[in-house]
Parts: C-alpha cells; sequence; structure tokens
C-alpha cells in the first residue's frame, strides 16, 4: 500500500507558532492510524533553522523530533531533504532518529510512479550567487567548523543566514509570478531529459503549482510544487490511484 505525503517550506522558529501544532497534530494522526502512511517526505526547511546535531536544536524542537521518531519506529519511511534553513542533517536524523536524509534530488518508486523529490533550490540555473552560496555551505571546511563551534555561536551565525536566505526567498516571491514559475517548468522540462520520471516534487519558492506537459516521447510528466506553510497549510498525499493537497 502506497500512501506518501510530502510537505515543505513550514520554517517554524518556536514553540508556540500554530504550525508547529498543525505538524504535529498531523504526525500524530500518522502516529495513531488516523492517517495510514507508508512514507512521509520532509522536503527541506522544515525549521527556520537547524544546523548539524547542536543540543539547541534537538532540545528546542523535541516534540517534533519526539514524533518524527516514533512515525519511524511505526514503520513509515521517512526521508528528509536538506533545504537552505537545514543543514548536515544526517549526524542526528539519520544516525540518531532513523530519517533516511538527503542533500540532492532522489528518485523514487511509488508503486508504479517514478518520483523525484528535491528541496528545489538548483531550479533557477542563472542565481549564480545562491548556487556559489550553497556549495561553499556544503563543503568540508564549512561542515567542520559548524560541527566544532559551540551550539550557541553556531546558532547566532545561522540566525543571521536564515534571515538572509529567508530575506532572499521572499524577494524570489515577490518577482512576476511569470518568471518564477517559467523557471520552475522549463527545470522539469530540462532534467526529465537526463532521466525519466513521472513526477517532480519541490519546494523552495514559497509558489505553490502544478504543471503538467508531455517529453519527447509524448509521456506525461507532472511537476509539483509543496508551496510554504505561511500562506497555508497543505500537505501532498500521492496514491497508487492518484495525488491531491489536504488542508491541516
Amino acid at each position: 500500500m502506497i500512501k506518501a505525503y510530502f510537505l515543505s517550506d513550514i520554517h517554524i522558529k518556536d514553540e508556540k507558532e500554530s504550525n508547529r501544532a498543525k505538524l504535529l497534530l498531523f504526525l500524530h494522526e500518522i502516529e495513531n492510524g488516523i492517517r495510514p502512511a507508508s512514507h512521509v517526505f520532509l522536503v527541506g526547511d522544515i525549521f527556520d533553522l537547524w544546523i548539524h546535531n547542536h543540543a539547541y536544536f534537538v532540545d528546542k524542537y523535541s516534540k517534533i523530533v519526539n514524533a518524527i521518531r516514533t512515525v519511524v519506529n511505526k514503520g513509515v519511511e521517512v526521508h528528509y531533504f536538506e533545504g537552505n534553513h537545514d543543514l548536515y542533517l544526517k549526524k542526528f536524523w539519520q544516525q540518531d532518529v532513523g530519517v533516511r536524509v538527503h542533500d540532492g534530488p532522489v528518485f523514487f518508486n511509488l508503486g508504479s510512479k517514478v518520483v523525484r523529490v528535491e528541496h528545489g533550490d538548483f531550479m533557477n540555473p542563472d542565481d549564480k550567487g545562491y548556487l556559489f552560496l550553497r556549495k561553499f555551505l556544503r563543503s568540508f571546511p564549512m561542515t567542520t567548523v559548524a560541527k566544532n563551534l559551540p551550539g550557541s555561536i553556531v546558532q547566532k551565525i545561522g540566525e543571521r543566514a536564515s534571515r538572509a536566505s529567508r530575506h532572499y526567498t521572499s524577494h524570489q516571491k515577490k518577482l512576476e509570478d511569470q518568471k518564477v514559475l517559467a523557471f520552475m517548468h522549463n527545470y522539469a522540462e530540462e532534467v526529465v531529459k537526463e532521466r525519466f520520471f513521472d513526477f517532480l516534487i519541490s519546494g523552495h519558492t514559497h509558489i505553490r503549482d502544478e504543471y503538467i506537459f508531455s517529453n519527447a516521447e509524448g509521456e506525461e510528466v507532472v511537476s509539483i510544487n509543496l508551496g510554504s506553510w505561511f500562506d497555508d497549510q497543505k500537505v501532498l498525499c500521492m496514491t497508487e490511484e492518484g495525488y491531491n493537497f489536504i488542508d491541516l
């Protein structure tokens, strides 16, 4: 039985946010079988900031961590894609919690469908500055620095970087919708040439979108951007029968 849920760009910052409560309720419903699930895909920027396995983040978001751990222990396959606000996740999320962590696009066979999942921050090839920054932040020296600095310092540096990244994404959303949609759609049309997929699921741009097109062989391809939880709280649900966004 395939019943996969996809969510991204929640940007949880503190314990008081309503989005945090909605995420916890969603996870508890999966845990208790109210929402049966085979897979949960966290497609990046779930938190407004999470860096490495520092105790500051583990303690701050302990209820969410424990809820996801319980879902994993129930046998649900959980995948976490690093975004531009959550970095160096493998040490804690994969090794300690049992979530499968990815830092780039990954292909999945969900029933009869091939699904490519990624955070979506590769979609605009003209944004050389961001792509350089992304590569730099994931370089070995930066990984070492993030791992060894005290948590309080990482928090301060990370919060400044998070604000800058959030400003960038807000600027993206202020661009003409057609420009943003154009590079999203063009990206889907190009990457399907490299390796076929039925669905491309992404986030990052904060613009919820469904784009259906045909590849060179005439096969139908669907590109879905999950949007963010800033405007409304929706999760994409995919089964063998089809897919739809559900409200939380």
